[in-house]
This record gives structure tokens, sequence and C-alpha cells, in this order.
């Protein structure tokens, strides 16, 4: 069997060890303090999976539907913002959380992950990976102190899990050209969408899309080359009653490509020798409803990520009413759920890291401030005056909830 052995708690090695950035050339890190013996590595643990599509980045790449389903909904991540909450110890202690502030050394590090990248900047990778590959990760660098100190973001299609039948993962090891970096499973945050086919790799919403958006690409392509090769249909059949010669095949060819090839030559009238006949053979550009079926993947796509079509570009039927409805789904039905698996990851895997340090730690995105997820003014003041008028609340609750003074 396949081994990466990977060993705690042997030599703290002062030198380099394998870079895991490579964008950004060898990145070296003196703080580890796990010695890595890469035996045989057997490939099949990861995302190359034969149900898992290999090319997400070229997808987010050629895809438009697919760049946008999944820019909208890295840019929603990203926007509440990941705070700290503390709750202090003690017998003076009120038991509630509140907010760390600034100063809290897991706000800092969330605020400011590592030297190169922000928050928001990690989150919006983070939410990318896992609409595409439906796993993301994150490694966790130590300072001299053995506290977190960076985080960095990891490409899931290089990252390979080593299985282990007692502690279920034994590590993680990053691959990019030809260098490796291992990691335990304490130094790795890990994100993950679930996979009834695999219990270690995710499901990406792009899986179950692929092949209608790979039918709207293959349609952009058949008429580009259309377009670009002739205007004369491509099944188009000349019979004569005569057996031409090579020669004569080769000059009319010749002939008729110099005469209808390209966009420019567009509807000029055909000539046919005496005994010569033109058929069309198959389906017509109508027939085929081209325009239709790029429409039905652009739904499917919007379908798989949980992304209202309308955030697609396909404004026909908005209005400023179902937008703002739609907007409301997106945020509920799609991105709320994507916050809390983030949350829940981070809760597990960074904030037990920081036990040393006085309070009780977790982590939360704040919604406080997004627009689709509070209630409107209208919908509050009805909500209000029907309150007022079933006895349930006074008037002067109620503009006591809008810091109004009393009447009467």
């Amino acid at each position: 069997m396949n081994v990466i052995d990977i060993v705690g708690n042997a030599v703290r090695r002062s030198a380099a060890r394998a870079p895991f950035i490579g964008r950004f050339g060898r990145v070296e890190r003196a703080s580890r303090a796990t010695r890595v013996v890469v035996d045989r590595f057997d490939e099949s643990y990861g995302v190359d999976a034969d149900w898992s599509p290999p090319g997400g980045a070229r997808y987010y790449e050629k895809s438009a539907a697919v760049h946008a389903a999944v820019k909208v909904r890295a840019d929603a991540v990203a926007r509440p913002g990941l705070r700290v909450l503390v709750r202090e110890s003690g017998p003076r202690a009120r038991g509630e959380f509140r907010d760390a502030g600034a100063g809290d050394p897991m706000a800092r590090l969330l605020e400011r992950p590592n030297e190169v990248w922000t928050q928001g900047q990690l989150l919006r990778a983070t939410e990318t990976y896992l609409a595409l590959w439906g796993s993301a990760f994150w490694g966790i660098e130590r300072d001299a102190a053995g506290n977190p100190a960076e985080l960095w973001p990891l490409r899931p299609d290089r990252v390979r899990i080593v299985p282990d039948r007692h502690r279920y993962v034994s590590g993680f090891v990053y691959e990019y050209a030809g260098d490796r970096a291992a990691y335990l499973p304490e130094e790795i945050v890990w994100f993950r969408h679930t996979n009834p086919a695999d219990e270690f790799l995710g499901m990406s919403s792009l899986s179950p899309a692929r092949l209608a958006v790979d039918m709207g690409e293959e349609a952009l392509r058949f008429n580009r080359s259309f377009f670009r090769n002739s205007t004369m249909p491509s099944d188009l059949a000349i019979t004569t009653e005569e057996t031409p010669t090579d020669d004569e095949v080769d000059q009319f060819y010749a002939r008729w490509e110099n005469r209808y090839r390209g966009s420019g030559r567009a509807h000029r009238p055909v000539l046919l020798a005496r005994g010569m006949d033109a058929k069309r053979l198959g389906i017509s550009h109508r027939d085929m409803e081209f325009t239709d079926a790029l429409r039905w993947s652009v739904e499917e796509v919007a379908r798989a990520f949980g992304v209202p079509k309308v955030f697609l570009g396909q404004l026909e039927d908005a209005t400023l009413s179902n937008v703002e409805t739609l907007e409301r789904y997106l945020w509920r039905n799609t991105i709320v759920p994507e916050l809390r698996l983030i949350e829940e990851a981070v809760n597990s895997a960074v904030t037990p890291l920081f036990e040393s340090f006085p309070g009780e730690r977790r982590v939360e995105f704040d919604l406080a401030n997004i627009e689709a997820l509070n209630e409107s003014e209208n919908d509050r003041v009805e909500r209000d005056v029907k309150l007022v008028a079933a006895g349930i609340i006074t008037i002067n609750e109620a503009r006591a909830s809008r810091n109004l003074a009393p009447i009467g």
C-alpha cells in the first residue's frame, strides 16, 4: 500500500521546508516541528477522481455563466466580514460573547491572514474553490512560539488527502512544480461540500451542470466556426450528372471558398454548372435552436449554483420587485448556508489553537448590514401597525423600538 509517513514531534528544523505557495516563489518556513518522510504517493487520493471535473478553473475561464455564478457567490461570501467573538472566563465574567476587537490575536490573524492576502481575498478564494472543486483548504503556519501566525489558501487541485484507518486522515500533501509540503491534520482548515460518492472529496456545484456547460460551449464553438469559415451551410451537398476528376473537384472547392468563405461574403448568389444541383443535408441553424440551448445552459448553471439567473445576466423578466425577492432568496438559501459551513470549519480548526489566550472564542459572519436579510422599512411599519391594532404591543412599545419618546 502506498504511504506518506507524516511524523509529528520530530526534531524542529531551523532549515527551510518545502514551499507551498508556488506563485510567490520559494516561501521558506522554519517553524514546522514535523519531519516529513515521503515514500510513495497514491495519486488516487485527491480531486482527480473520475467523478470530479479536473478542469474547474477552465470552466471558470471559458463559461460566462459559470464565471458569473462563482463570482456572485464569492463576492457575497466576502461581503459580511468574519469577526471574532470572545467570552471572558472567571467569577466576574458576564457569560456572554462580545466582539473581541482589533487587538485580539485571532482577530488580527483573520483580518490579515498573511503578508500577501487580505481577509476578503482569502474568503473569495475559498468560495471560488468550493464552488469549482467542492473543497477548499487553508494551510496554518505557526510562529516560533507555536502560535498560529499565517493562513494560506491552498489550491484544491494540488492537495492530496492521506486517509488513515484509525485517525480518518493522517495528513495532507500540497504539490506544486515537483515540490511537496506535508501538513498534519491540525495544520489544515478543511472546507468541503458533502459528496455522497466519496467521503474525502467535496462535491462541486459544477459537477451536475458540467454537461449543460459543455453543450453551450460546443454550440458557441460551432457558431464561431460557421461564421469564420463560411456563410454557406456546411451540410450542403453538390450533385452532378458527370463524374469529375480530382483536379476538377479541387478547382471547384477553390473557386467556392474564394467566393463564399467568410462572413463578409454572405448572401452572394450561387451559380452552378449545367447538370449540377445543390441539396441541403441535416438540419438548419434555426432547427438547432442555438439560442434556446444557450439559455438552457445558463438555467442549469443557475440551478446547480443556487444563483437566480437574473444575477447571471438574463434580465428579460427582471423587475425591481422580483429582483429584491430573488436577492433575498440568494442570501437565505445559498449564501447563508455557505457562511455557516465556513464558520463551522474555522471554529473547529482555528479557534482551538487560541485556547492558551484568555477567554473562549468563536467566529461568525456579521450579517447586520446585509440589506437582503433585513426587514424593509415598509414591512416593519406594516408589522408594527398590525401588532398595535391586535393589542399585542402598545403604541409606546412600538415607538420605543424606534428610539422615539412615548406619548400620552
